[in-house]
């Protein structure tokens, strides 16, 4: 009875190990949510480590993010992704302002009881991350900007044709080329179709992604507020004492990376990475590559 006892109990010991494991991919990760306020968070969690929020782009949802830089992030980190408010898995209304998606990040941390976290953020999401660190630099210790503007005026502004591409209700792969990727390249191509495999590999992702103009809309309004820079986050960025690391394309025709060189002049927090023959996804493109540098940049600067 005893060597049955024991077998029984390690057989429920190696069933939830399994589970726990399987758990710990993003192919597989379940949906969990929190009440924040009015809206009901939708998130995913993956792995062990320093903690990591991950802020999405314009229309991305938790199924939007490449698999494999996700699984390599987890490797070194707990990496924890959203849905905002009114998009995706999530419930209520996308906010307008940046500052108030950051204290939605904020009670989303503490409803996750984590005091210190780093954030990344691609596109919108990059907007999202710089209001958190900016509005919050007691909660957020490493910022990384993948695929963004820095706050104000630009030098290079976003062309036309990418902006069409983007505001289309459903994008194929060919848009996704343009948008986030270097269609002139073979090589960007290949990845693109790579990426698009890894992340269409899980049902229903087309399902989630906002399709329709007031929802574009909602997301343009905050884009321009934070284009006029009334709040002055630009010399407050360039001030900060939170570790940047960007992360850009060499081609990406909607936020070039010539644009932060002013802010990079300015500041001695900022390191940035600009990745050859790539777009407006470098992560997607260099998913393991990406998912390095963020990791080794958490790990080794203060």
């Amino acid at each position: 009875m005893k060597t049955k006892a024991l077998k029984t109990t390690a057989a429920i010991i190696l069933a939830i190990t399994t589970f726990e494991s399987e758990a710990q991919t993003a192919e597989n990760a379940k949906n969990q949510f929190v009440q924040i306020d009015d809206a009901k968070i939708a998130y995913r969690q993956i792995g062990k480590g320093t903690p990591l929020i991950l802020a999405n782009r314009m229309r991305g949802t938790l199924d939007t993010w490449d698999p494999l830089f996700l699984n390599k992030l987890a490797e070194k980190n707990t990496v924890i992704y959203f849905d905002y408010p009114g998009i995706g898995y999530s419930t209520g209304k996308l906010p307008t302002d940046f500052s108030i998606v950051a204290n939605y990040v904020v009670k989303f941390a503490d409803a996750l009881k984590i005091k210190k976290f780093a954030m990344g953020g691609w596109s919108w999401g990059g907007y999202v991350t710089q209001t958190t660190l900016i509005d919050y630099p007691d909660r957020v210790t490493h910022g990384i900007l993948i695929g963004t503007n820095p706050p104000g005026k630009v030098d290079l502004p976003i062309q036309q044709f990418w902006v069409e591409r983007a505001l289309k209700p459903i994008n194929n792969l060919e848009d996704e080329e343009i948008l986030f990727f270097e269609p002139a390249s073979e090589a960007s191509r290949k990845a693109a179709k790579e990426s698009h495999d890894r992340i269409y590999a899980r049902p229903g992702v087309v399902d989630k992604i906002p399709s329709e103009m007031p929802v574009f809309m909602e997301y343009l309004k905050g884009h321009e507020k934070m284009k006029e820079d009334k709040e002055g986050r630009f010399e407050k960025l360039a001030g900060t004492n939170v570790p940047l690391l960007i992360i850009s394309g060499d081609n990406d025709t909607s936020v070039p990376f010539e644009n932060w060189l002013p802010l990079v002049k300015k500041t001695k927090k900022a390191q940035l990475l600009v990745l050859d023959e790539a777009g407006h996804g470098p992560q997607h493109q260099y998913p393991e590559l990406s998912a390095t540098f963020t990791s080794e940049f958490i790990k080794y600067t203060k």
